[in-house]
């Protein structure tokens, strides 16, 4: 079935999507038998197509011809396995655009952060390529007399990759990539919410698996809710489980997978710090911050969150970047010059809701920002909120687009402030002065 004459969807069959998709990739075909999902634009809220998901039965199916194809995989050179790599690279290079646009409409963000993400899966890939021919291992002097030691790696078999909506893609080629060219076969989840990039990118692997004369159960694709996932990180048969999303279900995925002794990778929430000193070039530290701040509409893991600014700095500082929100384009991700498009989905604009409504009553001072735009999807303003570092919510992930800005007398203070919450992940320092960065990041410096 095609798209019929929507503008904005037409694109969508060029990359092997129609109006209805099933939402596994199971032992070198596509099928699916579970419940049938609505994905819907976050820009409109509109329908843009259909998915079946899969059942127990078929994730099941999956993981045992994974299981088999694995036999094969690891037995190939690891140049070989980089090569098919390579090979996966050129094809989503050939469909970069296509791709970018289908990360924008479904997720969210911008159409440049789309395609920069669709160009992260390829950059891992020709990293990768050269990481097939650099899998060393040591060889190690033994205490005993004409003795000796060496470590060779192989691989652990199958790698589960549970990805989230922010990075529908790109987090599959941090963990794909690697796991590929290292021999194991790889079962992905992709986001409920996001099943269309799961699919599209899937097929285009797909097509390299079979033109390779390679078993499709190499990686094997799977669209489908917490059910899913949780079979995954259940499963002994899959060594290593990388999961990305909350840290509510971060710390359920990594309690499942250690209770039996597997491996676990995980990406989770973040609270991330900026601190401005009173030497640093404002005009760069703005920049950076109104980006680091609003892109993605404040929903990646590292989009900062907490600003501390010098108090000889603060009220400058917090003046221009009033005036740079003031002028961002809020609108439709795909547009040209959208500097914001909409969180991802109607619950994450009920969330910033309520956040806003939480900070209110824990004394914050909303500078710019604090409400929703419009009825039709799920925009909000970008927000700048004054409040002490004390407040509660300040030690909490509201994920959008919420910067709480705050002061600070010396370094000393602003490193315990940007230390003073449960959750890490990055933090950045604006400073001219060597010895305050180095002490910022922990050196020891002898002077």
């Amino acid at each position: 079935m095609s798209f019929g004459t929507e503008k904005d969807y037409e694109f969508l069959g060029k990359i092997g999507l129609a109006t209805e998709n099933p939402g596994g990739f199971i032992n070198g075909k596509w099928k699916a038998t579970g419940p049938v999902i609505s994905t819907f634009n976050p820009a409109d809220s509109q329908e843009i197509a259909k998915v079946t998901e899969v059942s127990i039965e078929d994730y099941e199916e999956g993981i045992r011809a994974s299981s088999e194809a694995s036999k094969l995989w690891k037995s190939l050179t690891a140049p070989k396995r980089g090569d098919i790599v390579r090979q996966i690279g050129d094809a989503l290079r050939a469909k970069l655009d296509y791709l970018g646009r289908l990360v924008s409409l479904e997720m969210g963000k911008i159409l440049a952060e789309g395609i920069g993400e669709v160009q992260e899966v390829i950059d891992m890939c020709d990293f990768c390529v050269g990481l097939s021919r650099q899998l060393n291992g040591s060889i190690i002097p033994s205490e005993r007399p004409n003795h000796m030691m060496f470590e060779v790696w192989n691989p652990l078999g199958i790698v589960g990759v549970i990805t989230a909506f922010n990075f529908p893609c790109a987090v599959l080629g941090w963990n794909a990539c690697v796991a590929l060219v290292c021999g194991n076969c790889v079962v992905w989840k992709g986001a409920p919410t996001t099943p269309l990039v799961t699919i599209a990118v899937t097929k285009l692997i797909a097509e390299v698996l079979e033109k390779n004369n390679l078993p499709g159960a190499i990686f094997t694709a799977f669209c489908g809710g917490a059910e899913v996932g949780e079979a995954i990180a259940k499963d002994n048969r899959i060594p290593l489980v990388s999961f990305t999303g909350s840290s509510k279900v971060g710390q359920k995925v990594q309690r499942i997978v250690s209770e039996r002794f597997g491996k676990c990778l995980l990406e989770l929430s973040g609270n991330n710090a900026l601190i401005v000193m009173d030497d640093a070039d404002i005009e760069l530290a703005v920049r950076s911050i109104l980006f680091a701040a609003v892109g993605t509409a404040g929903q990646r893991c590292t989009t900062c969150r907490r600003l501390y600014l010098h108090e000889s700095i603060y009220q400058n500082v917090l003046d221009k970047l009033v005036g740079l929100y003031k002028q961002v384009k809020i609108g439709n991700p795909l547009e040209k010059g959208t500097l914001v498009g909409p969180l991802h989905t109607h619950q994450s604009k009920e969330n910033f809701e309520k956040g806003i409504g939480a900070i209110k009553s824990q004394g914050g001072k909303i500078a710019v920002g604090g409400s929703t735009v419009g009825s039709d999807g799920n925009y909000v303003q970008p927000t700048i909120v004054e409040i002490s570092p004390t407040a509660a919510v300040v030690k909490e992930e509201l994920f959008g687009p919420v910067l709480y800005v705050m002061k600070f007398k010396s370094l000393d203070e602003a490193i315990e402030l940007n230390n003073s919450v449960p959750q890490g992940l990055s933090s950045s320092i604006f400073t001219r002065k060597p010895e305050i960065f180095f002490k910022w990041i922990g050196a020891v410096i002898v002077v």
